[in-house]
């Protein structure tokens, strides 16, 4: 074999090397395309307010496209007298539509909660219907980490699944232990995913998906915060935690109205 003939078969080895050795995250920009139209803020509406829409958390469509999921602890005390509203936010930049929602079923213990919409259903997204989630895997989740502060455009972050962890994390000391903790110290723990990924307040409720499928596998619910609450946005810790999806299987199956 001559000695250029045998470079180039080298060089043709080492590209085929390189492609079978792409990450699969690399349709991930792909699939962001087509989770963002399902992904939308979650707020309320007071048409004597200034500002009228009030932004809380993230939600997704799921179902028939009138279902969203979010967080239940997002879910804000309305102010029935005023004739507040809740619903979803939908829009890009500073441009704003708010479509009401009723609430269809709330999931206290795990932290979710299902919205049911009316009129023209969203894009659903897929939910995981095999518990296949495994440590290590490549994740992303996509919403609004500071709201409608600079404008409702979808945020994407990288992440990975770090460990599959019983919800009652041990407390460093009694001070750390509020209300929210002790309750769910007296509940049977539940298994939760640790993420190794950044989120920001505003989160709440994001869907964590499969880069290449878009396949949902939990809703964010939490972030580790390294002091006080106000440090979330400063100097985020980079742990998250998620609800596995096969809990929102379940809330789903609570809802007769549900297609």
């Amino acid at each position: 074999m001559r000695p250029l003939f045998r470079m180039r078969r080298v060089l043709c080895l080492a590209v085929v090397a390189n492609l079978a050795a792409t990450p699969a995250s690399a349709a991930l920009p792909e699939t962001i395309a087509a989770v963002k139209p399902s992904v939308v803020g979650i707020g309320t509406m007071l048409r004597t307010r200034s500002p009228a829409i009030v932004f809380v958390a993230t939600g997704f469509a799921v179902g028939d496209g009138l279902s969203i999921i979010t967080n239940a602890h997002a879910l804000p005390d309305l102010d029935v007298a005023g004739m507040e509203a809740l619903g979803i936010v939908v829009g890009r930049g500073d441009r704003f539509d708010f479509r009401p929602a009723a609430v269809a079923a709330v999931d206290r213990e795990h932290d979710i909660a299902h919205l049911r919409l009316s009129g023209t259903p969203l894009p659903p997204l897929r939910l995981d219907t095999d518990d296949s989630a495994a440590e290590g895997q490549a994740l992303a989740f996509t919403g609004f980490p500071l709201g409608m502060a600079l404008g409702l455009t979808p945020v994407t972050h990288r992440a990975m699944l770090s460990a599959v962890t019983p919800v009652v994390l041990p407390s460093l000391s009694a001070r750390r232990l509020d209300a929210r903790a002790i309750a769910q110290l007296q509940r049977r723990p539940f298994p939760i995913f640790q993420l190794d990924g950044t989120a920001y307040p505003g989160n709440s409720g994001s869907p964590v998906y499969d880069p290449d499928s878009g396949v949902v596998h939990g809703v964010l619910n939490m972030t580790l915060l390294k002091a006080q609450k106000e440090n979330g946005l400063s100097t985020p810790s980079g742990i998250s935690y998620a609800i596995p999806a096969r809990y929102v299987r379940q809330l789903l199956l609570q809802s007769p109205i549900t297609k």
